[in-house]
């Protein structure tokens, strides 16, 4: 053994020395369980305020039985609690035995009675014993599956995850019926007192990216995680890039794809989108759609929403750096319409397209505000009718209203949400550059990202993978999806462990 290995299993040794302390010591600031039931009573309304909710049932043979009366599902309390209880004695391993409730669990320390039973359980003391039996008995109340409203398609399977993590992870594993996948939970917010659970393939997922996020999710304080776009901002990389770095989705085929490819799962309770990491930023332009059809049609479509990006950021800000600094980029033939569309704006290029800018990004979030059928009217009839008043007054020219509806549309292109406002967002910045100091300033601009890009991870691996650095073998499922059967290695961004997903030679044969 060298010195330094020495070391390091001495800090080890101290540390875990360390942890042990700690943990005995928060278990020796913990409140007992009180042994006399009107004690226990008193407590128990003490610690839940005497909520008007709060009931408390005292049985003949000496149980004492609180719950919420709005947590707790009526016919299995009745049937599996209350009827199993009248005839059995006084003791908690009694009470154990006779309730027939899947869920069921003992505690000694009164904070561990509190969150089980503000999670649906109810708790039964027996007179004279320091253990309390929980019965989880909640309510299971969710809505009906139902197809996913941001990440539609045509082929594939046609469910999304609702609020209930239960069911979103029911789906998982029905999809993948492998004993390999693991679950593992936590509780994240000290006021909300949230369900976090991390979902991850064990042999295929890189354990030190499974400890990252493990670390990250223990590692919050918080009062509140309301939704996992909160939880996303809080463990990614970087909070502070425009960028987001993990994907999040409501499609449990492509979470399941994901765990496939040795990528870290994490949902939240109450929260239909998932999140997915780590994630390259090619991946944002991807749809499970691409592997429904045939390879071609894919890399067509994946090029397209490539080239949208493209034209959605600078093809209004190249319109600015042209009229201002650059007119001798103009083919001639164009020039004199041109000319004639702009004799009557009396606003500089920049000013003209911000303010068109502003307006169509008014119209899209007064769109989306809006209930669904208003909205879509509004949007058409407002973009016609302010679009044909703006020009007809002088605001702005013919052309630049095309430039303006052409980059609008093709960000829209972008199958996910947060990568499209990112995209909106950006346009604005390149357009006053542009307006400053043209063509300098517009490449400027593109260095600024293009670094920024450069300096961002996803869980620890760049973010422009599988070109920055450049991965060649990963190179056949990113901008260009080659046939199925010559994708047979999982990508390296996710460091899985095993890299084959199966023989490309076997594979082939008919």
């Amino acid at each position: 053994m060298t010195a330094s290995e020495g070391f390091l299993m001495f800090f080890k040794k101290k540390k875990g020395e360390v942890d042990k302390r700690m943990n005995q010591k928060n278990l020796d600031d913990k409140e007992l369980i009180p042994v006399n039931k009107d004690d226990f009573i008193q407590k128990m309304k003490e610690r839940l305020h005497d909520s008007a909710d709060l009931n408390i049932k005292e049985l003949p043979n000496g149980f004492t039985l609180i719950y919420f009366d709005t947590l707790t599902d009526k016919r299995m309390m009745n049937e599996d609690v209350l009827a199993r209880l009248e005839d059995a004695q006084a003791s908690p391993d009694e009470a154990f035995k006779h309730i027939t409730v899947s869920s069921t669990s003992k505690h000694k320390y009164v904070d561990d009675v509190v969150d089980s039973m503000l999670h649906g359980a109810v708790a039964v003391h027996s007179p004279g014993h320091p253990v309390i039996i929980s019965a989880m008995v909640g309510t299971q109340e969710n809505r009906s599956l139902t197809r996913p409203e941001n990440e539609s398609q045509v082929l594939g399977p046609q469910i999304a995850f609702n609020e209930s993590m239960a069911t979103n992870i029911s789906l998982i594993r029905r999809y993948l019926t492998n004993p390999n996948v693991c679950n593992e939970s936590f509780t994240v917010g000290k006021q909300t007192r949230s369900g976090v659970s991390l979902l991850y393939m064990k042999g295929l997922a890189d354990e030190e990216m499974v400890d990252r996020m493990r670390e990250r999710i223990k590692n919050i304080q918080i009062d509140s995680i309301l939704d996992s776009s909160i939880l996303v901002q809080l463990i990614e990389d970087n909070s502070l890039a425009i960028f987001p770095q993990m994907l999040m989705t409501e499609r449990p085929d492509r979470a399941c794809a994901w765990l496939l490819n040795g990528k870290l799962v994490v949902l939240v309770d109450g929260s239909v989108q998932v999140i997915g990491a780590p994630h390259s930023f090619i991946e944002f332009f991807q749809s499970m759609e691409d592997q429904s059809v045939r390879w071609q049609i894919a890399t067509f479509l994946r090029g397209l929403r490539i080239f949208s990006m493209v034209v959605s950021i600078f093809f209004t800000p190249i319109y600015v750096a042209s009229l201002t600094f650059h007119y001798e980029i103009i083919p001639q033939t164009l020039l004199i319409p041109l000319g004639e569309s702009r004799s009557k704006v009396p606003f500089p290029p920049i000013i003209e397209a911000l303010l068109l800018e502003t307006m169509i990004e008014l119209l899209r979030e007064a769109g989306a505000r809006l209930p669904t059928k208003v909205g879509q009217t509004m949007g058409i009839v407002g973009g016609i009718v302010v679009g044909t008043a703006a020009v007809d007054a002088g605001f702005t020219s013919n052309i630049l209203i095309i430039i303006i509806a052409v980059s609008a549309l093709a960000s829209f292109t972008t199958p996910n949400y947060m990568m499209g406002n990112v995209i909106r967002i950006l346009r604005f910045p390149l357009i006053a550059l542009a307006g400053f100091w043209g063509f300098y300033g517009l490449m400027v601009g593109f260095c600024f990202l293009l670094i920024h890009l450069l300096r961002q991870s996803s869980l620890g691996s760049p973010f422009l993978a599988p070109f920055y650095p450049p991965r060649f073998a990963d190179w056949r499922d990113s901008i260009v999806r080659l046939p199925i059967g010559w994708t047979n290695t999982r990508p390296a961004q996710s460091r899985p462990e095993d890299k084959q997903k199966y023989d490309a030679r076997k594979s082939d044969k008919k």
